[in-house]
């Protein structure tokens, strides 16, 4: 079992090598935003966890199984961002809230939120419930998606089913 510290320095790792081919220490160090003896130490562990290899003023590679736990965070990371942007939240706060929930998700609970996503995405309009979600974020108004017949959807003006 991986702490919540050892995924995001292999979702670092990952994200580097996806970048630019290699990591090195000062490479992790900006991108966590920590000092270089804080990430050697870290890679130390790492090794010995047997999630990377990594050589003293070297470059640092994971192993398939850091590169197993690095890919599912960054899958948990993308997939939680994305229902959040769907709920409409901004790119910031989507990014922040998504590194810290990816970490505590339960295995059904991403399963469930990947669903969603799929199935809002699976389509090439935006399915009419949704308008009606963020209409009653901006306004506290619930639109009631069961009008009659007759009556036509205040946001859509199409009838409703």
């Amino acid at each position: 079992m991986t702490t919540e510290r050892a995924e995001d320095y292999l979702k670092a790792i990952e994200k580097i090598i996806e970048r630019k081919g290699y990591a090195q220490v000062k490479d992790v160090s900006r991108e966590l935003e920590l000092s270089s003896p804080s990430v050697t130490g870290m890679f130390k562990k790492l090794t010995k966890m047997g999630y990377i290899n990594y050589e003293k003023y070297g470059g640092v590679t994971l192993t398939e199984e850091g590169e197993k736990i690095a890919k599912s965070t960054m899958e948990k990371h993308s997939i939680i961002r994305d229902f959040l942007l769907i709920l409409g939240l901004d790119e910031d706060t989507s990014n922040q809230d998504a590194c810290k929930i990816e970490h505590v998700l339960a295995p059904e609970t991403f399963e469930m939120l990947t669903k969603f996503v799929e199935f809002i995405n699976m389509k090439d309009e935006w399915p009419c419930w949704m308008d009606h979600f963020r209409h009653y974020d901006e306004t506290g108004e619930y639109i009631d998606c069961k009008v009659s017949e007759k009556d036509k959807c205040p946001i859509h003006g199409e009838k409703q089913q």
